[in-house]
């Protein structure tokens, strides 16, 4: 079954990039030229998926208003014969269909999930989080969604990590099916390194059926009082099944001030029109 619509959670704090994230939602800072959020969605539309859930909350209408139009933007570009802009700008607001809904509180991820609910209807769905870039010449989700039409399997992305990270993320374990999946029988969320059952983990790719949702509505808050998707894959794992992938790509954690800066030289060692330069500057800079 084609997966026709993907939920992208963006209705967090930002704590991380305080103070800018005051005032700017983080997934609007931008990587370059182009919001983190805009890098996500196009992963999307490059992996045949046009339908869009932004799961927002109060004081993120920029997100919506950077997928909208801009008629006097619009207006003055074409005006001024700046074609080149105008085509990128007309690209933002026609790439997707955007439909956005609100989570009224901070209750975590799977509570996120959850809000999406009548949006996504009784249907396969992909989730990818708004502060995880992933660069790979077949989009992450893309092969997700292949992994899930080949075995009807809910499925979701991991990385091998040094075991010093595993307390980061949430960690998966299972018999291996091929070099690159697993059938998974035991999630762990952040685990001490000790202890932790394997070094796979989920940095923010998922391609899930509507099973999920049950599970999320029986799913009891944590500790910190909110609803941890973890928790509902581990479930999904024990019942319907759940497999892992092991992605081709390169992951960046955006919401990270360092994974942040690691991403932004990455992406501009990428494009020939600023790579040339931007060598330049960061070998000045590690000279000096």
């Amino acid at each position: 079954m084609q997966i026709r619509k993907a939920v992208i959670p963006a209705a967090g704090l930002g704590t991380r990039f305080l103070p800018a994230t005051k005032a700017i939602p983080k997934e609007m800072i931008p990587i370059i030229d182009k919001p983190m959020i805009q890098y996500i969605v196009e992963e999307c539309v490059d992996a045949g998926i046009r339908d869009i859930i932004l799961v927002s909350a109060e004081g993120k209408e920029s997100i919506e208003n950077h997928f909208g139009r801009s008629a006097g933007l619009e207006e003055f570009l074409r005006s001024k014969g700046k074609f080149d802009l105008l085509k990128i700008v007309e690209r933002v607001s026609s790439m997707a269909n955007i439909i956005t809904v609100h989570q009224k509180s901070p209750m975590g991820l799977g509570h996120a999930v959850l809000t999406a609910r009548a949006a996504v209807g009784n249907e396969p769905f992909a989730v990818l989080l708004g502060d995880d870039l992933i660069d790979a010449p077949v989009p992450c989700i893309r092969q997700l969604t292949q992994v899930f039409e080949r075995h009807g399997t809910s499925v979701i992305g991991v990385m091998e990590v040094p075991r010093e990270d595993v307390s980061k993320y949430g960690i998966v374990s299972g018999k291996k099916i091929s070099d690159r999946l697993i059938n998974v029988d035991l999630m762990v969320e952040k685990p001490d390194p000790a202890s932790s059952p394997s070094r796979y983990a989920c940095p923010g790719r998922y391609v899930l059926t509507p099973k999920i949702f049950d599970l999320l509505e029986k799913t009891k808050p944590g500790k910190s009082g909110e609803i941890q998707l973890t928790d509902a894959l581990a479930l999904l794992a024990a019942g319907e099944g759940l497999l892992a992938y092991l992605f081709e790509g390169t992951r960046y954690d955006t919401g990270d001030k360092l994974g942040y800066l690691e991403a932004t030289a990455a992406f501009a060692l990428k494009r020939p029109d600023l790579a040339p330069e931007a060598r330049r500057i960061l070998a000045r800079l590690l000279e000096s």
